[in-house]
Parts: C-alpha cells; structure tokens; sequence
C-alpha cells in the first residue's frame, strides 16, 4: 500500500511556500497560513460574485487567428482551451447581484495571462452595447498580464477601441465598475482598468504596468515593498477601495444599488 498522497491533493503555497491541502485552502482560496489569495479562474470568479443561477452568458462565436503567423501560437491556444474549457481569456454575460442586474465581463488569466487580444476585445465590445441596449451597469473583472504579444499591434489597438466604448457607455449615463484582481498589468491596467465610475482591487491584487523586475532593472533604483499593491494603490488616491474576496459580492450589490436607488438608468 502506497503512503504517498493522492497527486493534486497538496500544493505549495507561493508566497510562504507552505504545504497546503486542497481542502484547506477553502470556499475563498485562501492559504491558512500567510492568508495569501490564489488566483481564481473566470468560472469560478462568476460562482463567488453573482447570484445563483443568474448568470446567463453572451453568445459569440469569435475566434482567436494567428494573423502574423506568430511560431506555436495556434497550439498555444488549443492548449488553453483544452485546460480550461473555454474559447478565450474572458467571460461575457448578465447576472444579478444581490438582484440588482448588470453586465459582467470577467478576464481569466489562466487561459493566457497576455489576456487581451483581438477576440478579447470583440467579445468586450460586445458586452459593453449590450449594457447600452439593456441600459445595464457593466461590471469588468480584470486579470490579466496585458496585451497578447502574440497578435502585437492588433491587440494593442484593443485599449483604444475599448475605450471608445467605456466613452460610449459614460455618455449613456450607465455606470462601469471595475474590479481589479491579480494580476492586473500592461495594456489592461494603462486603458479601462482604471477607467471605471468606480475602482476597486481585491485585497492582495498586483496592479500596475511594467513589473518590478523590469522597473529595477531599468531604472536602475530600489523600489518600496510594497510597490503595485492594491494597498499602496489605495494610500495613494487610485482606488475607491481594496476589498477582500468573501466581501465582494455584497459591496458590488451596494454600488449597483446605490446607483439604481439614485435615479441612475441600471435596469431595462
């Protein structure tokens, strides 16, 4: 009889490098020891925030293309889907929090952390005139090492038309709010991800553009601690708020309703 445990029942935490079980790590994915957060998967992102059974996705049929024949890049991608058994980097939909409706755009990082692409910003776009048309709130979810160097500038142009959109959605009185989550870099962080009517992080989040390493390496200079935190980023007036993740549902459901008990036009 074998007494090694079964494989996938333990893992190292990142950050204190604990040996932690699967079932310690909990509803929240939190380690017991360092209270570190592990990153969350867009599924399981949507299952913590919206209401049971609201969630209804988007449909689209938009497709990630290799346009500059970039080496490895369509296995890349067939092994991204395989993993996590979706066709791209984020998920579209509507969903009630608390019952208060709104559209949701949730990254995932862990189909490719260069989330934003082509088809990435399509299926964002798309969300966005569909909260136009239900005149809904938008919730994006970011989480994402930036632009999909793979697609070079046509994911870049992803930021502009994005934007173009968040303008749209402002000049249809209909509020954004954006949550960051771990990581949230590059083009996703330099565009909408701080363009929200309101902007919060979940506690422990790495925000920020280049990362430290680049930064220190460039420079060169010594960078604080707690340089890229959600807290630091909070100290310094970029945030609305840092919010850890077993409370993010409930605040989320205060600012829809807060809106929505203000006269603002958040239902259809």
């Amino acid at each position: 009889m074998s007494h090694y445990p079964v494989a996938g029942t333990w893992t190292s935490c990142p950050a204190c490098g604990r040996h932690v079980h699967q079932r310690q790590w909990g509803r929240w994915q939190q380690c017991p020891y360092c209270h570190y957060w592990r990153r969350l998967s867009a599924v399981d992102r949507i299952t913590q925030l919206v209401d049971p059974d609201s969630f209804t996705a988007l449909t689209s049929a938009v497709q990630s293309q290799n346009r500059l024949a970039f080496p490895n890049y369509d296995e890349k991608l067939r092994q991204a889907k395989l993993k996590t058994a979706q066709t791209e980097a984020v998920i579209t939909g509507q969903a009630t929090f608390a019952k208060w409706p709104a559209i949701v755009i949730v990254m995932d990082s862990y189909f490719m952390m260069g989330t934003l692409n082509t088809s990435v910003t399509r299926l964002i776009i798309a969300a966005m005139q569909q909260a136009r048309k239900q005149k809904l709130p938008v919730i994006i979810v970011t989480a994402s090492g930036g632009a999909r160097m793979q697609e070079g500038l046509y994911a870049l142009v992803g930021m502009n038309l994005i934007l173009a959109e968040v303008a749209r959605l402002a000049a249809a009185k209909l509020p954004l709010i954006t949550v960051l989550t771990d990581p949230t870099m590059g083009g996703v962080s330099a565009s909408f991800a701080f363009k929200g009517d309101v902007v919060i992080a979940e506690a422990g989040a790495t925000i920020g553009f280049a990362g430290a390493r680049v930064i220190q390496q460039t420079m060169p200079t010594t960078l604080p601690a707690d340089f890229q935190s959600a807290a630091s980023l909070l100290a310094h007036g970029q945030l609305d708020a840092v919010v850890l993740r077993p409370e993010l549902r409930a605040y989320l459901s205060r600012v829809l309703a807060t809106y929505q008990l203000s006269g603002g036009p958040t239902h259809g």
